[in-house]
């Protein structure tokens, strides 16, 4: 499903060398050092690339993140916080705020960060494998899972993460909660799409898809509501998407839920339901336009051009006609003003972020090496009244681009991935 979702950039950050003479005074501190300097740029270096596989990427994040631990967790037993936690200056961008870097002298805002462009990573891996012509089962279930991944690293930066941080007081930075929730919900429903088309592809009960195609909607709306405070030059463009998303879904869920009311012999309401649907459909294909046209980051994904969006429209009128013929002929119920209550709730199918375990402290880091760190020697913090008022900018990442189909897939669904 090539060009279905959006995705934002990668962060962009400055060269850290680790080479801190003083700081370091003996042969195993020194290569702690030189380790995070290599496994830092080797991180950095294959994130670039949504082509490298899961495997790759997760051992690179692992061999970083377990030394970069020795700079956070405490070591000593006789200090209760890590002296060598701030001795470090980490310069980011993020990313929707452009190439103005932010900086913070604490290596928990190095993990925080470069957490968020792994995260960033298995969704543009997710997308990349959507994006085949003909994706397999086990694909489909790649897609499905990295994810969830995704969605849990973004729950461990917004659950553990931020409330350790020095400083996290700027508006629609990727440390701010209402951008890591707007991931979390965003990953956890593109999850929950991969579900639902499977159940649509394997022909399961309309009750069941209806519910799932309701609660896939409440997430993009979840997702919505979690930026609506952050000014709109920033989240506007991202908002669009997830607001597409919801009106889709939800017509879905109105379709679906029109044909289990009218196997009811609940017509009048099938025949109002389905008439949501409809204009729920139209409100999606106007918001595609709407995000189309509208400024801000990140790749644009071409929703209306799919044939799993393209064929729900001519579905639901026609069942709709179906409908209203029935209702003329046999029924003869009335078709109420409102539109039905969707309280459905999927009792199948539903997705939720998978747990992320940090990795262990790298064995390199021992309470006899840490002692031999002397952070009296590094560089200190300007204080903040000498700082430019101006941020500086940072190149943005040149990330590889991945091929993407265009053809339609020759399934039941409409879906590639299901």
């Amino acid at each position: 499903m090539a060009y279905w979702f959006h995705r934002n950039p990668l962060k962009a950050t400055a060269v850290v060398t680790f080479e801190f003479h003083g700081v370091t005074t003996n042969e195993p501190s020194r290569k702690i050092f030189a380790d995070l300097r290599k496994t830092r740029t080797t991180l950095l270096e294959l994130l670039t690339d949504p082509n490298h596989q899961r495997e790759t990427v997760d051992k690179a994040t692992a061999d970083y993140f377990s030394l970069l631990t020795g700079l956070i967790q405490p070591i000593d037993p006789n200090e209760p916080e890590n002296k060598l936690r701030k001795i470090i200056k980490f310069r980011w961008t993020n990313s929707l705020l452009g190439n103005a870097a932010t900086e913070q002298w604490d290596a928990v805002y190095e993990y925080a960060s470069m957490a968020v462009n792994v995260g960033l990573w298995y969704t543009k891996h997710a997308a990349k494998l959507a994006a085949k012509d003909d994706p397999d089962m086990e694909e489909a279930k790649e897609v499905h899972k990295c994810l969830r991944i995704a969605a849990g690293i973004f729950t461990n930066i917004k659950n553990d993460l931020i409330g350790k941080l020095s400083e996290n007081d700027e508006n629609g930075v990727d440390t701010d909660g209402r951008v890591l929730e707007a991931y979390i919900k965003q990953c956890t429903a593109e999850a929950q799409e991969v579900t639902l088309a499977r159940a649509i592809e394997m022909k399961h009960s309309s009750s069941l898809i209806a519910a799932l195609a309701y609660e896939t909607s409440q997430l993009y709306q979840a997702a919505d509501d979690s930026l609506s405070s952050i000014e709109a030059v920033i989240v506007g463009k991202w908002r669009k998407y997830f607001q597409l998303k919801h009106a889709f879904y939800l017509s879905s869920a109105h379709s679906y839920n029109g044909d289990t009311l009218l196997a009811q012999d609940k017509c009048g309401e099938a025949v109002r339901g389905l008439k949501e649907s409809v204009e729920l459909y139209d409100k999606a294909a106007l918001l595609c336009k709407e995000y189309a046209s509208t400024k801000g980051v990140g790749t644009t994904a071409r929703p209306q051009d799919h044939i799993f969006f393209r064929r729900l429209g001519p579905v639901v009128k026609r069942t709709l006609e179906k409908c209203e013929r029935e209702n003329g002929l046999i029924y003869h119920q009335k078709v109420a003003f409102d539109a039905p209550q969707l309280e459905l709730k999927a009792t199948y199918g539903l997705v939720s972020p998978e747990d992320y375990t940090p990795p262990s402290l790298n064995p390199l880091w021992t309470v006899d090496v840490y002692n031999k760190f002397n952070p009296s020697m590094a560089p200190k913090p300007q204080p903040k009244k000498a700082k430019e008022e101006k941020k500086e900018n940072l190149p943005p990442v040149k990330e590889k681009e991945t091929p993407m189909s265009d053809k339609d897939p020759k399934n039941y669904s409409g879906c590639s991935i299901s």
